[in-house]
């Protein structure tokens, strides 16, 4: 059953050199208790679609040009922002790549934990700073009680980016939408950060995981999403896109993963550049960089195919899907 529900959403920023087609007719269904990957290369459109699903976009310069958002039963884009705000943080928790533009700098961190639960609760002031404490202690701050009284300047990149991590856990909600949570921190403390939200998940609590590490997508992905030039171009469970990719981006993402096979060092890379998005090219928009293109991939815009209950936007994805995967 899918509890968030994302329809042909589309968004564009004007700028002075033109209109930004950030997410292109992009849909995407976050099913209750799962763990949803998306991933792609920056600017690809990942963050954008993350934050249109609580009408974070900044307007202007930001459009919604079309597209719905359904969470129970309800579109977060049509929704009056009064309601709204009853479910931002409480049902549908958010981590953001960037902590030090999502934290007051003005007030300490105790405050923006206090206020956090009392705007979506019925608790005392006393009650919710214990919970904030215990919530630092659980993402790994070494000294809880006192980040509580420091500001988030005062604080490294790591250790905000935690407070963000326990501000969207302690609020319990249904959905989790992480942009990258992790970035900022060391092995230890990102295998400590998701171990608790698999331990959510357990509460059937779901989780839309942003990331370019394919390594953490294998670890905590049920299924997986892959995003190129603002659209969707392959979508399936994590076994069938890393045993047997469809679109060849995906194919090219996962041969540049860094292997011990790899002879004097060397990787693979993806040649070229990602299309601008001011001015995408007349057919598939991986194609300069794709060694399948043929002809028609010039001329021919593909659709997000279905083959097979997999998804890809390839024109040559009944061939792909014939192709033996590696180690038959």
């Amino acid at each position: 059953m899918s509890l968030l529900e994302i329809r042909d959403l589309s968004v564009v920023f004007d700028t002075d050199d033109g209109v930004v087609q950030a997410a292109d007719c992009v849909s995407l269904d976050i099913r209750e208790g799962e763990v949803l990957g998306l991933v792609g290369e920056s600017g690809c459109g990942k963050s954008v679609t993350a934050m249109s699903t609580l009408r974070l976009i900044p307007s202007p310069p930001g459009r919604f040009v079309s597209g719905t958002v359904m969470f129970d039963g309800k579109d977060l884009l049509a929704m009056p922002i009064s309601e709204l705000r009853e479910i931002r943080g409480r049902e549908i928790g958010m981590i953001f790549q960037e902590p030090m533009t999502a934290l007051s700098p003005l007030q300490r961190i105790g405050k923006q934990l206090v206020e956090t639960q009392q705007t979506h609760g019925q608790i005392d002031r006393k009650e919710a700073r214990r919970a904030g404490e215990e919530w630092l202690a659980k993402v790994g701050i070494p000294d809880p009680a006192e980040c509580m009284f420091s500001y988030p300047f005062q604080l490294s990149g790591g250790m905000r980016q935690r407070v963000m991590i326990a501000m969207a856990l302690m609020q319990d909600p249904k959905v989790i939408i992480a942009d990258e949570p992790t970035t900022a921190l060391d092995v230890t403390i990102q295998a400590q950060v998701f171990d608790l939200m698999l331990d959510m998940k357990k509460r059937d609590t779901s989780l839309l995981l942003i990331t370019h590490d394919m390594g953490v997508i294998w670890e905590m992905c049920e299924r997986v999403a892959v995003m190129y030039a603002s659209e969707i171009v392959e979508v399936g469970s994590r076994e069938d896109l890393f045993r047997n990719p469809l679109h060849p981006y995906t194919e090219a993402l996962l041969a540049s993963i860094p292997s011990l096979d790899c002879e004097k060092g060397e990787l693979e890379t993806i040649e070229g550049q990602v299309p601008s998005a001011i001015d995408y090219p007349v057919g598939c928009r991986f194609r300069e960089r794709c060694k399948y293109a043929v002809e028609r991939c010039e001329k021919e815009h593909p659709d997000l195919s279905v083959v097979d209950g997999r998804e890809a936007r390839c024109l040559l994805v009944e061939d792909r899907m014939k192709k033996k995967p590696a180690g038959d």
